[in-house]
């Protein structure tokens, strides 16, 4: 006894108390993400947590049996969980609903504890799912604007470490240390939910119609850079993980670059038209197909030699028109290296979402003949469907590019952040020029229907070929169109693209019934 009381007290004392405490954080709730009306895209609920001490449970199977019949799962699970040995806490069920922990709390089960905590839910499902993103079971941030703005959001998670008696109450004068935990901020987004509802539901339509392997859409604000609506197929909800696909926590206009096609043409034309080279009513002979470099360019659709003027080969759509159209300038390929890096359509456009691409464009002193030619419809170049809505949103604001992004404020600070832009067509005549050929491209060209009754709408088609393993793949495209509402009081900029398309097609009447709907929702007049 001596020897025990004496020489080991300290030994078997610390054991005794490290056998009767427990430590465990506490999670602070987590800020709401509203969108741009008000409603809650994400918030904080209470929960409650169950924990037991496996040395205190008195008949595990029984017990396991008993919450299964509550909170559902296998009993089994349960069962291994409430029989660990070595251990004096496990965790049952982390953020249970209130009202089942409550009647498991009734069952007074041996050695099962409860303590309060808060559970992250996402009312509005799958609608603006992969924008908004989830969190861990910690809280912590994992995908989308959770993880982009964790810091903001997650506040600081508090501690409690308490010693507790054989009935599992804290022993009086127990508790070790108690830190609160610290609330996260709230924070109000740019996008537009219903908005946001009706383009995944449109984008997800015309996909299915269609038969393409994916398609995405994006409307943005060109004069502030606020992005309404964003989407990818597949969605995802993030209330229901273990449903989601692949690559479903992406939204892909913002994490994939690729070849955009005819719709690059207006990044061109805007390029000839700073540099004076052309005019719409300039008239160029266009052979049906032109060499170089032992390769063949030609039109998507089969042709004879004809003249076109500038603003035919715009609507019309023509690979070999605007190759040669390029070539009216003097060092025509430099010059368009050189606005392509102006126009900043291989840099990432800032915007506040994690794993952004950037685009991709060979260097100068490597182009070819074909080179050129293939840049200037937009193969052999890479961009982000976000980087071309910020290019056409300098076509809508004056030649100022803003930066893409979703924050607007944090309401409890009143904070507004602001962001920057960039001055980009220095030519600012070649603007109302390069926007009446795209209002062309709608009344006269390959996008008639995007036409919208009342309203001047400019944009451009395209149907890109895909490349795969250094060729490209026959019978499949990437259908795409851009544009806008010159002449009316919106800036709204309008991204469809369609993935993987086994055959030639037209995905204006999308952007049609994308922006009437917008239209009737802003109240958008013409002017």
């Amino acid at each position: 006894m001596g020897y025990l009381q004496v020489i080991e007290s300290a030994h078997y004392s610390a054991m005794a108390e490290e056998a009767r405490t427990i430590s465990f954080t506490t999670t602070p709730h987590r800020g709401t993400i509203y969108d741009r009306n008000g409603t809650v895209l994400a918030k904080s609920v209470d929960a409650t947590t169950i924990y037991a001490n496996p040395a205190e449970v008195t008949d595990a199977a029984a017990e396991a049996q008993a919450i299964a019949n509550v909170l559902g799962g296998d009993a089994s699970t349960y069962r291994e969980l409430l029989s660990k040995e070595s251990t004096t806490f496990v965790y049952v069920k982390r953020q249970a609903d209130v009202d089942a922990a409550a009647e498991v709390k009734k069952l007074a089960l041996d050695g099962v504890y409860f303590i309060a905590d808060t559970r992250r839910e996402y009312p509005c499902g799958q609608i603006g799912g992969q924008i908004i993103g989830y969190c861990n079971v910690d809280g912590e941030g994992i995908t989308g604007l959770e993880l982009q703005y964790n810091d903001i959001l997650s506040g600081t998670p508090g501690s409690y470490t308490a010693e507790r008696g054989e009935n599992g109450l804290p022993i009086p004068g127990g508790v070790k240390e108690e830190t609160p935990a610290v609330d996260g901020q709230d924070i109000m987004i740019s996008i537009d939910i219903e908005l946001q509802e009706y383009v995944e539901n449109r984008v997800a339509e015309a996909a299915e119609n269609m038969t393409a392997a994916g398609g995405s859409s994006v409307v943005m604000d060109a004069g502030t850079g606020e992005i309404y609506a964003i989407a990818s197929l597949p969605y995802m909800d993030p209330s229901d993980m273990t449903s989601a696909k692949s690559s479903s926590d992406q939204v892909k206009p913002i994490t994939q670059a690729f070849e955009p096609g005819s719709v690059f043409k207006t990044v061109s034309a805007t390029t000839i038209l700073e540099e004076g080279a052309m005019t719409p009513d300039d008239t160029l002979f266009c052979p049906a197909v032109i060499e170089a470099d032992g390769y063949k360019v030609s039109d998507a659709h089969e042709r004879s030699d004809q003249t076109f003027s500038f603003r035919q080969i715009l609507d019309q759509s023509s690979n070999v028109g605007i190759s040669l159209s390029v070539q009216k300038m003097t060092d025509g390929f430099t010059k368009l290296y050189e606005h392509i890096q102006k126009y900043n359509l291989c840099e990432k456009t800032g915007v506040d979402y994690p794993g952004e691409a950037s685009g991709t464009l060979q260097p100068l002193e490597n182009w070819a003949t074909i080179t050129g030619w293939n840049v200037s419809f937009g193969q052999g170049v890479a961009v982000t469907p976000l980087q071309l809505v910020r290019f056409y949103g300098a076509l809508a604001n004056d030649g100022v590019e803003a930066t893409p992004h979703f924050l607007v404020s944090k309401p409890q600070t009143g904070e507004v952040p602001t962001y920057d832009t960039e001055d980009v067509i220095e030519n600012k005549a070649a603007i109302p020029t390069i926007t009446d050929m795209l209002k062309t491209v709608v009344t006269d060209g390959t996008g008639k229907n995007a036409q919208i009754d009342g309203y001047s709408v400019a944009g451009k088609t395209s149907t890109a070929e895909i490349a795969e393993g250094g060729v490209y793949r026959q019978g499949v495209y990437n259908l795409c169109f851009e544009g806008f509402l010159p002449d009316s009081s919106s800036q709204l900029v309008c991204f469809v693209g369609l993935n993987e398309v086994p055959s030639q097609g037209n995905v204006s009447n999308v952007f049609k019934d994308i922006m009437a709907f917008a239209i009737d929702r802003y109240k958008i007049q013409p002017e």
